[in-house]
């Protein structure tokens, strides 16, 4: 089966967005440092250009998390493939995630964090689809919201394909 992409969000959108949410945090965490956690591998593309923006000090760590394998739809199943390098105890955390979809993953990955006492913890994701959640997950700064469409691009692959796109595009299957 072939697929195409179809872009939903353009480049400039996405850039524009996130320079917005930039200037939120930066005003919203004025006088502390933030500690962004990276949920990889597709939130990647989004924290660096956010962490660009950010006029607070940042620090930053990296997680990989597991619940989709080669399908398009999250499995349910959550596995950690890379854990945090640095305790979280007293931080201000700000997870950054390329899409929240189910809420499954990351429900399961902000308790797991808050069991770690940071002094906050918030999360930032570039796309939300609201429409698919199925375990409640409260998103404190979006991007986009989008509709229940199969999206890759900055970041959001589909079998490891079209992370590398400076756009969001859906993938459409012929």
């Amino acid at each position: 089966m072939a697929e195409h992409v179809e872009i939903m969000l353009t480049e400039d959108e996405v850039d524009n967005r996130i320079r917005e949410i930039g200037e939120q945090i930066s005003k919203d965490y004025a006088g502390k440092t933030v500690h962004l956690i990276c949920v990889l591998k597709g939130g990647s593309f989004f924290m660096t250009e956010l962490a660009k923006r950010i006029t607070v000090p940042v620090s930053l760590d990296f997680m990989s998390v597991s619940s989709y394998g080669g399908s398009t739809k999250s499995s349910g199943v959550v596995r950690i493939v890379k854990d945090l390098d640095e305790p979280l105890e007293g931080k201000d955390v700000l997870v950054v995630e390329d899409i929240v979809d189910s809420g499954r993953t990351l429900s399961y990955l902000l308790e797991m964090l808050r069991d770690r006492k940071p002094a906050s913890v918030k999360l930032c994701t570039l796309l939300d689809k609201p429409e698919r959640r199925v375990v409640d997950v409260n998103v404190d700064y979006t991007g986009f919201q989008i509709p229940d469409e199969f999206v890759v691009g900055y970041g959001l692959d589909y079998d490891q394909k079209y992370r590398n796109l400076p756009y969001i595009g859906v993938v459409k299957f012929d």
